[in-house]
């Protein structure tokens, strides 16, 4: 069954492929069929997640599948949300990866305590059939960590370099594909969706 993924994102591309592998699922980037992205006008990931899930379905004429995830640290007030892809932009910094994890270690300057600096990825993913599906295919994942005072590692993407695991005693970005995957936000939310597909959508 041909899925399109209402990203443009070769990291979560490359996550998503892998976890949904046991259902034999072709994921296709919205991009390869010729869709734009989708605004993203909504406070939520999960409202973000279903506009653009029905967007790449409407465009692409099949299924969909999105996947609206960031990263969520408490004492910022949940920043940087939903805007964890763009948060160098909204202080007039160039968007990307490292752009996004300079701004955020200035905005925990002088804050320490690793109590202070938790935070969690989030993920929601939303899959729709149709344009008009009255029946999303909602899951959601969270993981909690610490933010580091600079970043460790070369793997992964995003925020992954900043984000300690204490109990793996390591960040993110030093991980290995298959093990982020076994425990990531990502990892969570895609194994709920795989068991919806299958006992709602008759997959696998």
């Amino acid at each position: 069954m041909r899925l399109v993924l209402a990203s443009n994102n070769a990291g979560k591309l490359a996550e998503l492929q892998a976890l949904f592998q046991p259902l034999g699922l072709d994921l296709v980037r919205q991009g390869e069929l010729g869709i734009a992205e989708a605004e993203e006008p909504h406070l939520t990931f999960l409202e973000n997640a279903l506009a653009k899930a029905r967007h790449a379905a409407q465009q692409g004429r099949c299924a969909a599948i999105a996947d609206d995830s960031g990263l969520c640290v408490d004492v910022l007030g949940g920043a940087p949300g939903v805007r964890s892809a763009r948060y160098a932009e909204d202080f007039g910094q160039p968007k990307g990866d490292a752009s996004n994890n300079r701004v955020l270690l200035e905005q925990l300057a002088g804050i320490t305590s690793e109590a202070d600096r938790v935070a969690r990825f989030v993920c929601a993913l939303v899959a729709v059939r149709s344009a008009d599906d009255p029946q999303p295919l909602v899951a959601m994942g969270r993981w909690s960590g610490v933010i580091l005072p600079a970043p460790r590692g070369e793997a992964g993407f995003g925020y992954d370099p900043l984000m300690y695991m204490a109990e793996l005693q390591r960040s993110v970005a030093e991980l290995s594909p298959a093990e982020k995957n076994g425990r990531s936000h990502r990892g969570i939310a895609s194994r709920e969706m795989l068991r919806q597909m299958r006992e709602v959508w008759g997959l696998g």
